[in-house]
């Protein structure tokens, strides 16, 4: 087991010595001191910094794998009630078969929430023995013995990279190993409850799964406390960064795709509510300015077929008039011939005196 395990971490060992050393020339290079410990701190900085930039597109499931497992939480509480008592073969078959459905149908997959840290153990157990071989001055691929002799008298604040709480020769590596175990801590706690207080709704949070979650709130960093007096500074330097590239990366993208219902969600639209608001405002401010002249709408009918009344006409436009000082019948419109009472048009002849018909006789009082 020991053998398999060498050959795959062997490797690892090689990429990790590689690329400590590249970023240690790229500082060297802008002026870093090649024998400093920050040189060689921050080349461990930069080994995190790329493989976090390589595994954003798996973070970015891991966040919605988790998210999605505790929002299907009450429906795997149905299935497992619905099998509840039931220990047969055909029973714990079909309760697996309506599980993968469910998976399935709401495309979660429980194993994407655990990727990326499955991805990062290889690459942290192989930083962790390159540091460990610095003090026995073991040369790995690039990292030659020149090289080995520097980085092992390198030292932070008086304290060697590759020195551990449990082995420190001084006071500054136990001070300095206490502050990096504390807050590595720190930073795992505060990872995980951004997740579960910030990303998930209330309905997901009662249920054995998130309760689990929970335990484990409070359960790793102290399994992080515990097992952190025997790395290496370096290798606490390496997971302190990645706690917080991973707190800040995490912010990030639950500010941006919150889980439906959740306290991000309403943050979310409580945001944008007030963006939309503003530019409102800003519009409606800038849209009523009092040196534009108001615009006078027409009004609207009052009746059906009401008309307009027509506008007066210029000289050049007016009709000629008949002699009678009516206009000309051959013009229709306004200068068609007048009904007389009986529906009749008067279509010649001057018009009757006052007291007398078309005849020229004396009209009858009625």
């Amino acid at each position: 087991m020991g053998d398999y395990f060498n050959a795959i971490l062997r490797p690892l060992e090689y990429v990790v010595a590689w690329i400590m050393v590249a970023f240690h020339s790229a500082f060297s290079a802008l002026g870093f001191p090649a024998a400093s410990g920050w040189t060689w701190a921050l080349s461990i900085v930069g080994l995190v910094i790329l493989i976090r930039v390589l595994l954003i597109p798996l973070f970015v499931k891991q966040i919605n794998a988790s998210r999605g497992m505790q929002l299907i939480q009450p429906e795997m509480k149905k299935i497992q009630e619905k099998y509840k008592g039931k220990s047969d073969q055909a029973s714990r078959q079909a309760m697996t078969q309506e599980t993968m459905d469910l998976y399935k149908r709401t495309g979660t997959n429980p194993f994407s929430s655990c990727m990326p840290l499955l991805l990062q153990s290889p690459i942290f157990f192989a930083l962790f023995r390159v540091l460990n071989g610095i003090p026995k001055h073991q040369s790995i691929g690039p990292l030659n013995n020149t090289l080995v002799e520097q980085a092992d008298a390198a030292t932070i604040f008086g304290a060697p990279l590759s020195d551990t709480f449990m082995h420190a020769n001084n006071l500054s590596t136990r001070v300095l190993t206490v502050i990096m175990i504390v807050l590595m801590s720190a930073t795992t706690f505060t990872t995980q409850r951004q997740l579960m207080m910030k990303n998930m709704p209330a309905s997901a949070l009662d249920n054995p799964f998130a309760q689990q979650q929970k335990v484990l709130l409070y359960v790793l960093p102290l399994v992080f406390a515990v097992s952190g007096i025997n790395f290496p500074i370096g290798v606490l330097i390496y997971w302190t960064v990645t706690n917080v590239w991973s707190m800040g990366q995490q912010f990030y993208v639950i500010r941006r795709m919150p889980a439906p219902g959740s306290p991000a969600e309403k943050a979310l639209q409580e945001r944008r509510a007030k963006r939309g608001h503003g530019l409102t405002a800003a519009k409606a401010l800038l849209g009523s300015s009092a040196d534009e002249p108001a615009v006078e709408e027409p009004a609207a009918d009052q009746g059906f077929g009401q008309r307009q009344q027509p506008k007066r006409q210029p000289k050049s436009k007016r009709v000629p008039s008949a002699p009678g000082g009516r206009p000309s019948p051959a013009v229709g419109g306004a200068g068609s011939a007048p009904k007389n009472r009986g529906g009749g048009s008067v279509t010649s002849g001057a018009d009757p005196k006052p007291g007398e018909g078309k005849s020229g006789r004396p009209n009858k009082g009625r």
